[in-house]
């Protein structure tokens, strides 16, 4: 498991990389209005390229972990799924093709809504769930490396001027399929297609209750970004796309060990072993809270900065919807404990459908209501009222159906631990000094002190042992015990 929480955890750096990497360049480039269009075009592409997936990239997961030991049956499991995704995909992209050809509001973009079409079409071709379920992340995070310096590269030598959006576009659809092609490459003898002895009927079931889900917690991950799109302006967009791209660029660190840990749980409950589960769940949950605190923190004290830094002065109406948004990495790194940690290997699909469906209706009727004055800032508020409901909701339906011991001590160490960010800051922007070393300094002192607190005041000695064993992986220890020894 610590090797692939490595990967994965290479995984989630690149996945924080590249946007630190992309977007301070396109933002400037494009302008608020450029980076809104694109942002409303792809994803309203994905939406409905999450609609073809029928929650397969999560049940995926779990059928493949229980497969894995017998190839044929690995093989079988495989097809059906495949077989159900590619057939979504031909459907919901005819759908797509009626919708953005018959309404008006398309009209003025339209051959860029068919070229998003791509993404729709070719969704089948994620297989990602694949690769976690056999926990392979080492192929995972090859292959996403690969892209992302390719789509850098094509980012910072074809786009030049604010009319290169089209071209912006095309480098967003190459960094989202451009993994999937070499995914399906790597399958070699891992796997194969048949097309004989299927089942797809059995599948359908419980993937209705994680498509539900799914569909619903979209309200606030894609369909956010859509609805203000069609309830404000494109502008409105590039603000918000903004925000939220630095308020969830550490999303993939928080939920690393996470997604490395479904299939373990899965396997611990098909064992009916409750207390290695409670073990694992432990190991989580200690590290979201070490961690999802202080980046929210870090994120709501220094957006002004952020914004600054990484997006450019035309963006300085976007901090006050980052300010807002700075919960999310607290509230989506519990939330996906809850949920995908406890309830989705515990089989309680129906308990995720009712907290996701409560928290979307919520979150749909505050779009409605905020987003037409408050613009951005009321797509914030949403969002983030909407994942407080949800996460909520997880817990509750956790704690009624069972008895897992959760060390809430740690939130309050990690809450007193960033205490110390608000002066620090402070100290810093006094000095009236350069945005970008305002930024940096802030960060490493903040830092600095954060852990400092929760090892020489509360003894959590947690950070060691996950800096230990990234030395211990990487072949430094070693090599720094032979020097010694030398």
């Amino acid at each position: 498991m610590k090797k692939n929480y490595l990967y994965n955890l290479s995984l989630s750096v690149v996945n924080i990389l590249f946007p630190i990497l992309s977007f301070p360049y396109a933002s400037r480039i494009l302008g608020p209005a450029g980076i809104g269009k694109v942002q409303m075009i792809s994803s309203f592409a994905q939406y409905f390229a999450l609609i073809a997936a029928l929650g397969i990239p999560i049940y995926g997961i779990q059928e493949i972990a229980k497969a894995r030991h017998d190839k044929k049956k690995l093989s079988i499991v495989f097809s059906e799924l495949m077989s159900i995704y590619f057939i979504a995909s031909l459907l919901v992209s005819v759908c797509y093709t009626i919708i953005i050809s018959l309404f008006p509001f398309f009209r003025s973009n339209l051959q860029l809504y068919y070229v998003a079409i791509i993404l729709v079409l070719f969704g089948f071709s994620f297989i990602d769930w694949f690769y976690t379920g056999l926990e392979e992340f080492r192929i995972l995070a090859i292959r996403s490396i690969i892209i992302k310096i390719l789509a850098l590269a094509c980012l910072y030598l074809f786009v030049k001027t604010s009319n290169n959006y089209f071209v912006y576009l095309c480098i967003t659809i190459f960094s989202l399929l451009g993994n999937n092609i070499i995914s399906f490459s790597m399958l070699g003898k891992r796997t194969s297609l048949v097309f004989h002895q299927l089942n797809l009927k059995q599948h359908l079931k419980p993937l209705f209750y994680i498509f539900s889900t799914t569909m619903a917690a979209s309200m606030y991950t894609i369909l956010d970004t859509v609805l203000l799109g069609f309830l404000s302006n494109e502008n409105a967009v590039g603000l918000y796309t903004a925000a939220i791209k630095l308020c969830k660029i550490a999303l993939p660190f928080v939920t690393s060990l996470g997604i490395v840990l479904i299939p373990k749980l899965s396997k611990t409950v098909s064992e009916n072993n409750m207390e290695e589960m409670q073990n694992l769940l432990d190991k989580s949950f200690h590290f979201i809270s070490l961690f999802s605190i202080p980046t929210a923190m870090g994120l709501l004290i220094l957006a002004p900065e952020f914004i600054d830094v990484f997006s450019g002065s035309k963006f300085h109406d976007a901090v006050t919807s980052m300010q807002i948004l700075s919960l999310l990495p607290f509230l989506i790194g519990f939330g996906y404990f809850f949920a995908f940690q406890i309830l989705v290997p515990l089989g309680k699909n129906r308990e995720m459908f009712l907290s996701v469906v409560s928290g979307m209706c919520i979150g749909f009727l505050l779009n409605f209501l905020l987003v037409p004055s408050l613009k951005d800032q009321g797509a914030a508020i949403a969002n983030v009222v909407s994942e407080i409901i949800i996460t909520v909701l997880y817990f509750y339906f956790v704690q009624k159906n069972y008895s897992f011991k959760f060390k809430w001590a740690l939130l309050l160490r990690a809450v007193v631990g960033t205490i110390t960010f608000i002066p620090i800051v402070l100290l810093f922007r006094s000095f009236e000094t350069n945005t970008i070393l305002i930024l940096l300094s802030s960060i490493c002192s903040c830092a600095t002190f954060y852990f400092a607190i929760q090892y020489f005041i509360f003894k959590d000695h947690f950070i060691l042992k996950f800096l230990e064993l990234f030395l211990i992986r990487t072949g430094i220890k070693n090599k720094l015990k032979n020097e010694q020894f030398l």
